[in-house]
């Protein structure tokens, strides 16, 4: 795997730009917001309801 759940979601759309469909896809409209520099992708899915494996699955299968 290459995306991890303890990545901030701004490291992860820096270094994988296309990962920005999936994370919409997912219900996460807010990539691009400050606190989505310092926040983990676990710690947004917990505050939006995601599960957080499903997420970081179909974000490493969108990087391949």
């Amino acid at each position: 795997m290459k995306i991890l759940k303890e990545m901030t979601i701004g490291e992860v759309v820096r270094n994988y730009p296309d990962s920005v469909e999936v994370l919409f896809s997912f219900g996460m409209g807010c990539v691009g917001c400050p606190s989505a520099q310092a926040e983990t992708i676990e710690e947004a899915c917990m505050v939006h309801g995601i599960n957080v494996e499903e997420l970081v699955k179909a974000l490493n299968n969108s990087v391949k």
